[in-house]
């Protein structure tokens, strides 16, 4: 044993599971993974302080929880802020299974008869159904051809912490006892600050525009771009990228109502909300 070894290493945490990225380490920034030979990733279980720092409202809110939890679970992940969208869920349930095992209580109100159901879901066939979009389509419009990526953690989180900010500030304006004319500026505000974050959320999901002979990789060249091309072209852009993400959703969930007087099948939506996929586990 080398020198000031810990002679309890042996007795540390291992590996739980082993995980197939959706994407199979495609567009992953440059040392931000180390992905093995066989592809298959080892996830480690939670550490009493990754639960802690899970519950740790603002960090879960600037997304730093999911990043050092991720990186704490997941070491072949060096730089979680650069996960690519479509790798974000498989790695989430993975933890989760690593954790806790594979069955998780859901809850579910049945659209028929507010019922509240609730039941096991085996999180392997969650992960199964995971699918990655396919990037390698692009869209022709006149003598332009664009090529799309993932957004990556770090935009997905940014973006997602300006519209929960703008709602909640739409939420509260219209009963706020301020002068009309300062809501109307507020409100005002808050919409062309959503609008701008929709503009950016489409332009930094273009990886690459071919435009004749020359090739535009510079970000702030698509953005402006995106910004001032006409409506006809936008919607093409905006109907691509989310043709794209709507590859790559889960699936709705096929429940079968468990109030016997009730008894029908119907649907309801799984999403993966990072605020309390955990919490749900203690």
């Amino acid at each position: 044993m080398p020198e000031n070894a810990n002679p309890l290493k042996r007795f540390f945490r291992q590996p739980a599971i082993y995980i197939k990225l959706p994407s199979g380490g495609q567009h992953w920034a440059p040392d931000s993974l180390e992905l093995p030979q066989n592809g298959e990733i080892p996830v480690y279980p939670m550490t009493a302080m990754d639960e802690i720092t899970y519950r740790t409202a603002d960090a879960l809110f600037n997304g730093a929880a999911v990043v050092n939890v991720v990186q704490s679970c997941v070491p072949a992940i060096k730089n979680a802020w650069h996960i690519p969208s479509m790798d974000l869920d498989t790695i989430l349930v993975g933890i989760r299974i690593a954790s806790y095992g594979h069955e998780m209580q859901f809850d579910s109100d049945c659209p028929h008869c507010q019922h509240e159901n609730t039941f096991g879901l085996d999180l392997r066939t969650v992960m199964d159904g995971i699918r990655s979009p396919d990037y390698t389509q692009t869209i022709k419009i006149g003598d332009l051809e664009l090529y799309f990526k993932p957004l990556d953690y770090e935009q997905v989180n940014r973006n997602a912490m300006v519209q929960f900010e703008d709602q909640k500030l739409l939420e509260i304006l219209p009963n706020a006892e301020i002068p009309e004319e300062e809501k109307v500026q507020k409100l005002t505000a808050a919409f062309l600050k959503l609008t701008e974050m929709t503009m950016s959320a489409l332009s930094q999901s273009i990886a690459m525009i071919r435009a004749e002979t020359e090739i535009v990789t510079d970000a702030t060249h698509i953005e402006e771009f995106v910004k001032n091309c006409d409506r006809d072209v936008f919607e093409r852009i905006r109907d691509h990228i989310v043709a794209l993400r709507d590859q790559s959703e889960l699936k709705p969930l096929k429940i079968r109502c468990q109030n016997p007087e009730c008894g029908k099948n119907y649907e309801t939506p799984f999403t993966l909300d990072v605020s309390n996929f955990f919490a749900s586990a203690s």
